[in-house]
């Protein structure tokens, strides 16, 4: 039984009929769920292979590490190889034949994968405050951190930044406060001593330069069969908040940066975000009702999000409602809360008159499911006990000189293995205290008339004004073409981050704070 263009083939149902998932409505997102081992991982490889297949480029979290084998040929030789050539048989697949998929291995820690890096800026605080547990107040003094870096043209890369602005802010919370609201140390206290939290559990490797490019997600190979980019997140499972955190925070970028497309004949991508009920465990309202947004308003721009958990229930009902098509694979009946599960989930399939779901969801074996998904009016298919088809990729992990091997034919190889370290509010905040101190020594030693005379008599004070300001000009003209060839966005304004690097290099030259802020002043409101 061979794949038929627009559609993925799913597996055959009780009467031979082929469930399939219509490619012009795969964007309208989906759930895989069902007990352990009742054959969902199983069911995403053969999903994630068949859109790529299509040149649908694809996104999945390997939690356990056995979804690396998506990058190999199946095998006779390989485990379970007579149990999937057997299914193959069963559900008439003559064109049934091992084949590898174009994976690209990804890691937040670059261990065993290419780094998956973004910037402090662009998490923002709303993620990064849900990532590191902060109750309101403190949510709002990171607010303003962020709110005073980006109007002084500080970029927040990595988190040596963000504890350089916090030290910062507990200095100065008196004026701060004035202009900002409410600073206290105790709260600044608190955010730093997460921030080391995160720290030790790797997180911060998580943020800095060189960022990813998310359109590099969305890519095929030369072939046409679209990029299967796995996450390598067994070590990654150990920090649960990081890891729902990154995949919002990766929804969030994909829905800020892609053009709006409505309904196209097929996904520009399909993101498989497997242990879903992290994202939703202990998240405040604020948070699940910008989930439930995202989710709605990603449809718009072809990408489909398909939720993989034990149990439906996992999913609130604002976000489950937007799941239109469904592989519901066995659950069972041990407690009352899985008996709400099974009601829950019969209760969301178009009604069969041939079949009892409530049952029958308990009675499934391992490689069946309940399949609905929506028809090409935008209606759900009735429910249908489906055998699920076979994957035709290896099943389970990969050794690691495979890895290596496959690693080193990335089409990104080489281009986020190394991390760079350009100045940001790390390395200003440091300039200005040496500025200060030194003025401060100068004025000890020669009295502050003289050093206000020198600064004001100075011959070579705008011709350095003069060179500060064009250097500050290309500097900011190189940010703005760059961006436009990578379609990278920044938070920040780089005319005013160019302006406030020179004027805080000529205040350095020119030996005084007053002298420094007259010329900020002057920069930056020409800048603005």
């Amino acid at each position: 039984m061979a794949e038929v263009s627009g559609e993925i083939f799913i597996g055959k149902d009780a009467s031979g009929g082929r469930q399939v998932l219509n490619l012009g409505r795969a964007n309208r997102h989906g759930l895989v769920a069902g007990a352990t081992g009742t054959g969902k991982t199983v069911t995403l490889q053969g999903l994630a292979e068949s859109f790529s297949a299509q040149g649908v480029p694809v996104f999945v979290a390997d939690v356990k590490g056995d979804l690396a084998g998506i990058s190999m040929a199946g095998s006779p030789m390989f485990k379970h190889a007579d149990k999937l050539e057997s299914r193959a048989a069963e559900l008439g697949m003559t064109d049934y034949a091992y084949s590898d998929n174009p994976a690209v291995f990804w890691d937040l820690y670059g261990q065993q994968g290419h780094p998956i890096r973004t910037t402090v800026s662009e998490m923002g605080p709303l993620l990064l405050a849900r990532l590191l547990d902060l109750n309101e107040t403190q949510e709002g003094v990171l607010n303003i951190v962020f709110r005073y870096a980006d109007e002084q043209g500080m970029l927040l890369l990595d988190l040596e930044d963000l504890q350089a602005m916090l030290h910062f802010t507990a200095e100065n919370a008196a004026d701060l406060t004035s202009k900002y609201g409410n600073v206290t140390k105790a709260s600044v206290g608190t955010i730093q001593r997460q921030l080391l939290s995160l720290d030790s559990q790797g997180g911060a490797q998580f943020f800095g330069e060189p960022a990813l490019e998310i359109n590099d997600f969305i890519r095929c190979d030369e072939q046409g069969r679209g990029l299967i980019n796995v996450l390598a997140a067994d070590q990654l499972m150990r920090s649960p908040k990081l890891y729902a955190t990154f995949l919002l925070w990766l929804l969030a970028e994909l829905f800020e940066s892609l053009p709006e497309v409505g309904d196209p004949e097929k996904p520009g991508l399909v993101f498989f975000f497997d242990e879903a009920h992290l994202l939703f465990d202990d998240a405040p309202k604020a948070l699940t009702d910008t989930i439930e947004r995202v989710v709605r308003l990603i449809r718009s721009k072809g990408v489909g999000v398909y939720f993989v958990t034990q149990n439906p229930i996992d999913i609130p009902e604002e976000v489950a409602g937007q799941l239109g098509n469904r592989v519901q694979h066995a659950l069972r009946a041990f407690t009352p809360r899985d008996q709400k599960a099974i009601r829950a989930a019969a209760e969301t399939f178009r009604i069969n008159p041939e079949l009892d779901v409530e049952v029958v969801i308990t009675e499934l074996r391992t490689g069946e499911a309940l399949v609905s998904t929506l028809l090409e009016d935008g209606s759900p298919s009735v429910v249908q006990r489906t055998l699920i088809k076979p994957p035709r990729s290896r099943l389970g992990p990969i050794t690691d000189k495979e890895r290596a091997l496959i690693q080193s034919i990335s089409p990104f190889d080489g281009k986020y293995d190394t991390k760079i370290d350009r100045e940001s509010a790390e390395e200003m905040i440091a300039l200005k205290s040496a500025d200060a101190a030194a003025t401060a020594v100068e004025v000890a030693e020669k009295g502050e008339e003289e050093v206000g005379r020198r600064a004001r008599t100075s011959p070579s004070i705008w011709e350095k004004a003069g060179k500060a300001a064009l250097g500050a000009a290309a500097a900011s003209a190189a940010t703005v073409a760059a961006g436009a060839i990578t379609g990278r966005r920044s938070r920040s304004n780089p005319m005013r981050n160019a302006a406030t690097s020179a004027a805080g290099s000529m205040a350095s030259e020119m030996g005084g704070p007053i002298i420094g802020r007259f010329v900020r002043n002057l920069i930056g409101g020409l800048m603005r």
